[in-house]
């Protein structure tokens, strides 16, 4: 069995939810697949392919898949095993190779206990609270996967706005601005450290 890397990009589906923070997710697994595409010279933009099987939007390059579960943020557990099951036979693996497969899954999501602007890739460890996480433990039994932890928080420690508002909330423009020079940084980064 080829190994392959899954990237996951947490978010909501739909138009209202696009351009909210907790989309972080899903725009960041674009962008990976738009760089990955563009470091293997594929000419034409990634093609993303809804799997109503998986329950996700799919996009495949060479040994890595992207995906974007359509099962809203706080059920993404179900799409991300059914696609381990499509892609990779989780389900009749022995338990070191589902081990194996589990390494290299990566699950980028909006984290607010990180200022924004900040990044961390981490191995089994993600914020205190996210139920799009809890879902993917539930799913999986295990927390033992890379966590791609995004930091939306720019209220400047005043929390006058609820985290469940604040997280449903659109990027300011100064959001958006950075958000064009924030994600090459992290990538090159993350790339050269899971080599």
């Amino acid at each position: 069995m080829v190994a392959m890397w899954f990237v996951v990009g947490l978010g909501n589906p739909g138009a209202e939810y696009a351009q909210s923070r907790h989309n972080a997710g899903f725009r960041l697994v674009e962008i990976w697949a738009e760089t990955l595409a563009s470091q293997v010279q594929i000419t034409q933009p990634p093609v993303w392919q809804t799997m109503k099987k998986i329950q996700a939007e799919v996009c495949k390059l060479d040994d890595w898949v992207f995906l974007k579960p359509q099962t809203f943020m706080n059920a993404s557990g179900s799409a991300i095993r059914a696609a381990l099951d499509y892609f990779s036979q989780f389900n009749h693996q022995s338990l070191a190779a589902q081990q194996k497969i589990l390494s290299q899954v990566m699950v980028i999501h909006d984290d607010l206990d990180l200022e924004f602007g900040t990044a961390k890739l981490q191995f089994g460890k993600g914020p205190k609270i996210h139920n799009g996480l809890l879902s993917i433990y539930q799913h999986l039994g295990t927390q033992d996967f890379w966590h791609v932890r995004i930091g939306i928080d720019g209220r400047g420690g005043k929390r006058q706005v609820p985290a469940k508002t604040y997280v449903l909330q659109s990027w300011t423009v100064e959001e958006q601005l950075a958000w064009q020079k924030l994600p090459p940084q992290w990538l090159e980064s993350w790339s050269a450290r899971l080599k």
